[in-house]
């Protein structure tokens, strides 16, 4: 049994229409779908056969096995690991290698050598920007990202230990700023699954909140949408102390919403459009795209897929 509850039966918040298929006789960008942290290949079929089928949208998926993950236990034997300052290469070469084959193959769907989008799930959205550093970003256009941790942990927080031993400090201090421009747009995508909670004491656990987009600012916010706007405070579960637990190592805090996974402001990055979704689980494994639907759920994918359509 799942640790995680069922989403609330609330809208999803961002308040775009359905994204339209592509219009017959006109090109469609190639996407490039980078796997998370213990993900597969096959975990994103799904996702890559509804973006050809209902959008028009040609997809490679980066050939990873969930074996593939344990190369990065070569990391253990880099001293900088130990020390909490390692680097996304060596030990991530591998990875690196397998999106720069995908890369490759798209570019092969790409008429006239046009533009690719890169789609990153969790550890990929932050390894496509490893990517673009290391391999150049001429022929990409478009970074959408989908519940990825892209802020290091505080540092000197009791009980707080980074679990990437400093790639995310890596990144956040040698990899291009976030940007939302004609030539490069960067779209991060976050989920609120479930609040998490503290694991003694009283939280600041609500119900009934709602995220909507400032797109001028790039940032989200958060209001409550209950009838009669105000937040109903409820006693945490079980549950949602687990959970807050994993969110404390990510960011910092237990308290806060997020997919189950990585909080919603760690999957956020100034200069980015920032986007947040109510009731959307973290991962394709465990997902159910009724119950508990995940980014790449159709009725998930229909709000964001048409960043993929835009020139």
């Amino acid at each position: 049994m799942s640790l995680l509850p069922t989403p609330p039966g609330s809208a999803l918040t961002t308040p775009t229409t359905a994204a339209p298929a592509a219009a017959a006789g006109t090109t469609t960008r190639p996407a490039v779908i980078l796997p998370g942290l213990g993900n597969n290949t096959g975990d994103y079929q799904g996702l890559a056969m509804t973006l050809r089928e209902r959008y028009g949208i040609p997809s490679v998926v980066a050939r990873v096995s969930r074996f593939d993950w344990l190369r990065n236990a070569a990391g253990l034997l880099d001293p900088n690991y130990w020390k909490g300052t390692l680097r996304p290469r060596p030990v991530l070469d591998w990875y690196l290698e397998r999106v720069h084959e995908a890369v490759s193959e798209a570019k092969q769907l790409s008429p006239q050598g046009g533009s690719l989008s890169l789609i990153g799930h969790s550890a990929g959205g932050w390894l496509a920007r490893v990517y673009m550093e290391e391999f150049g970003l001429s022929h990409i256009s478009l970074l959408l990202t989908l519940g990825s941790p892209h802020m290091p942990p505080p540092k000197g927080l009791p009980g707080v230990i980074d679990q990437t031993r400093g790639l995310l400090d890596y990144v956040e201090k040698n990899c291009s700023p976030a940007v939302y421009t004609p030539q490069l747009k960067y779209v991060c995508i976050a989920g609120r699954y479930i609040q998490g909670a503290r694991l003694a004491g009283n939280s600041n656990v609500t119900s009934g909140m709602k995220a909507t987009i400032d797109k001028d600012q790039g940032m989200a916010e958060s209001d409550s949408n209950v009838s009669d706007n105000k937040s109903i405070s409820v006693s945490p579960t079980l549950r949602a102390r687990f959970v807050g637990q994993g969110y404390k190592q990510v960011c910092g805090q237990a308290d806060v919403w997020g997919d189950g996974v990585v909080p919603e402001m760690s999957a956020h990055l100034e200069g980015a459009l920032n986007m947040s979704f109510d009731g959307v689980y973290h991962s394709p494994v465990g997902s159910d795209d009724t119950m508990r639907p995940w980014y790449g759920s159709p009725s998930v994918l229909e709000k964001w897929a048409h960043h993929l359509l835009n020139p």
